[in-house]
């Protein structure tokens, strides 16, 4: 059987020395190449890792000094909140002293109230407009005056502690943010490539929404740190303002309560005085009555007196008129009881007149010491109305309770501890 030869195709040898080259040149040539990537790459590796390596510590640094900065503002900010929560304190106390002395004021108005209504009990010509009523009146006003004025702080005071509350919360949340972005940052800094919770991230190199730049970031802090201590300083003046507008409305009640019982004091003084004077005129007038009585008494005796000498010379004159014929003879006897009866007739009358002048001035006495009696009644009852101004007035030199003694009071702890230790 005759073998089949395969037909190829055939290449001279020019062509087989040709592929020899080419497949010899292009492997010197691929391994050049190759050469030269190996050689690039190592240089890139190394390249690129210290350039990991570098951004890697370029980044903590920064994360570093981020957190220095934001633990310096969160000191800041913590110390401002310390300085404000003093400052509240502080003021929240000036405006308890301010409503704690506006309500101890009732009690000089209900006393000068008191006073006034009082005085008006008194009758007749003491109901009069003197300085004391002057001074109670002024009292009212001064005293009206400086409730306006505490009104008035304790009014600011209120407005001002709204105004550090919300400075507070700002600062408050502040530093919220600040511990957040703290504790976010100090985890950043603490992660490493070894680190478990490392993973990829979508879109990680996004700007998230709300951004703001450094400057912006500080910006932020540093007004709420500023608006902080604006506040303070405007708090820390009203404070002074306020416990001065408390020494001065203190001083200028009690100057006030001083000159109006300086006034008392004179008032009675006088009072006292015109009683006196009274007493002393009602004591003459009874004994000038007990004497005119007396006097008017021995008038009418001696009125008494005349009647029977006037009886006896008229009995004589009528009995010689009796007598006979030329025995009727007007004789120094007859001129004698004519003049005895005419002066006992003129006596009497003179008597009379003397009596009638006397029962007059007596009336007159009586009236007089009536209204001395009246007077007199007056006097004591203003006197008396005065003396319980005076009691009444005791209670402005009391000491006021404090709060706490007064909330014992109210709750009776006070009593109960009495009765214990009784």
């Amino acid at each position: 059987m005759a073998t089949e030869v395969k037909t190829s195709t055939r290449f001279a040898p020019s062509d087989w020395f040709t592929s020899n080259y080419t497949i010899s040149t292009n492997a010197e040539r691929q391994m050049g190449a190759s050469h030269q990537i190996r050689q690039e790459s190592r240089f890139m590796r190394n390249e690129t890792d210290n350039k990991t390596k570098w951004d890697q510590h370029d980044t903590n640094t920064r994360l570093s000094e981020r957190v220095d900065n934001i633990r310096k503002w969160k000191e800041i900010l913590e110390k401002t909140l310390a300085d404000l929560d003093k400052e509240i304190a502080d003021l929240s106390e000036s405006k308890d002293q301010t409503e704690l002395a506006l309500e101890a004021k009732n009690v000089p108005t209900d006393v000068a109230v008191e006073c006034l209504t009082i005085r008006e009990g008194r009758d007749d010509i003491d109901l009069v407009q003197d300085e004391v009523e002057g001074q109670l009146h002024k009292e009212v006003e001064v005293i009206d005056g400086i409730k306006r004025q505490l009104q008035q702080k304790a009014r600011e005071a209120f407005e001002q502690l709204c105004l550090l509350q919300e400075a507070r919360q700002q600062v408050i949340l502040d530093l919220q943010d600040k511990n957040h972005a703290l504790g976010i940052d100090v985890d950043q800094y603490n992660l490493s490539e070894r680190s478990p919770g490392i993973s990829f991230k979508p879109d990680s190199i996004r700007v998230p929404s709300g951004s703001v730049t450094p400057q912006n970031w500080e910006d932020f802090s540093r007004y709420n740190k500023e608006r902080s201590e604006a506040e303070m300083t405007a708090s820390t003046r009203l404070r002074e303002a306020i416990h001065h507008t408390l020494q001065q409305t203190a001083n200028d009640l009690e100057a006030q309560r001083l000159a109006t019982e300086y006034a008392y004091r004179k008032r009675i003084h006088e009072t006292e005085r015109a009683k006196g004077e009274l007493e002393w005129q009602k004591q003459n007038t009874e004994e000038e009555i007990a004497d005119l009585e007396n006097e008017i008494r021995g008038l009418e005796e001696s009125i008494r007196a005349k009647l029977n000498p006037t009886k006896l010379a008229q009995t004589r004159l009528e009995n010689r008129t009796y007598r006979p014929n030329v025995e009727l003879c007007r004789d120094e006897v007859q001129y004698g009881l004519t003049d005895e009866v005419k002066q006992l007739e003129a006596t009497k009358q003179a008597l009379e007149e003397k009596l009638r002048q006397a029962k007059h001035a007596l009336d007159g006495l009586y009236s007089n010491l009536h209204r001395i009696n009246e007077d007199l009644a007056c006097k004591i009852n203003s006197l008396m109305l005065d003396n319980r101004c005076m009691d009444a007035r005791k209670k402005l030199t009391i000491k006021p309770l404090t709060a706490t003694e007064r909330n014992l009071s109210l709750t009776g702890i006070h009593r109960e501890r009495s009765q214990v230790l009784a």
